[in-house]
This record gives structure tokens, sequence and C-alpha cells, in this order.
């Protein structure tokens, strides 16, 4: 992967955030809830990921994130699953990327960021609207992008 630089799209600045989504042994997704404190998002269900730092690559932004919220390490990026442009309630525009990603580790037991996000859970496909939850109606990005992993 490419290294990624802050793109500008009609003189505005947009961060990159990459996702990853993680499968276990029985094919379901784990997803993690956002604490209720969080600024972005707070009480949603999420994928692991975050911003790409400046001087990172897509990659290692997905290998810092995997192992800083869950403590497993990254082992291979399979494949992309999606991306889209979204602006947050803090106004700033994002460009996202999610990607299906094999880890090394206990899956069994993740070694969670607890004040970030204090629950996590493994679902299938027939859990799939867990993703929904006190989200925007509009906002069904994530479900899409773990529905694709999962199909």
């Amino acid at each position: 992967m490419s290294s990624v630089v802050p793109v500008q799209s009609d003189h505005v600045e947009v961060a990159e955030v990459v996702g990853a989504v993680i499968l276990d042994e029985c094919g379901r997704a784990f997803v993690q809830r956002r604490s209720a404190s969080r600024r972005l998002f707070p009480n949603c269900w999420d994928i692991v990921g975050g911003h790409v730092e400046p001087g990172e690559t897509p990659e290692q932004a997905l290998e810092r994130e995997v192992a800083e919220e869950t403590g497993w390490r990254l082992k291979d990026v399979v494949r992309l699953l999606g991306e889209f442009d979204w602006t947050g309630s803090d106004g700033l525009r994002r460009r996202e990327r999610d990607f299906l990603v094999t880890v090394e580790g206990n899956l069994q037991a993740p070694h969670m960021e607890w004040d970030k996000h204090p629950e996590y859970r493994w679902i299938g496909a027939d859990e799939i609207d867990l993703m929904l939850e006190h989200r925007a109606p509009y906002d069904d990005a994530l479900r899409r992008i773990v529905a694709a992993a999962l199909s």
C-alpha cells in the first residue's frame, strides 16, 4: 500500500481513516461498543480502526490500531471491503477504507481499551443489525462493511 497524505477536495482537507474487520474461526466478526463518553458515535458498535497518522501507510495504521484496540497482531490484509467519505459531528471530513484482515493472538481474550470500548462481541450475519444501534437512520455504512466481510 502506498503512503497516505491528506487528500484535498475543493480545498478542504480530508482525514484518512482505516478499519479492520476481524473474523474468528466460526466466521463471526469482532465488534466493539464505543463508550458513552466518546465524542464521535457514542454507544455505537464499531469495528477496530482509526485515523492514519502522519507518515503512516494504511497498513501501518491497521497494524497499530489492531494492536492498540485488541492486543492482537495484524497478520495479513486480505482485501478491501469498502471505501466511503463521511463528516463527523466535529465537522472534519474523512475518507474511510475498511479491510478484511487476519490477526494473531488469543481471539477469546482481547486486550481492550476498556475506557474507550467497554464491550465487545463476535457477531454473525443474523446479528448484523446490531451495527445500526444508536446510529442515524441513514448511517448504515459499517453494517454494509461487516456484511461484506461475512458474505
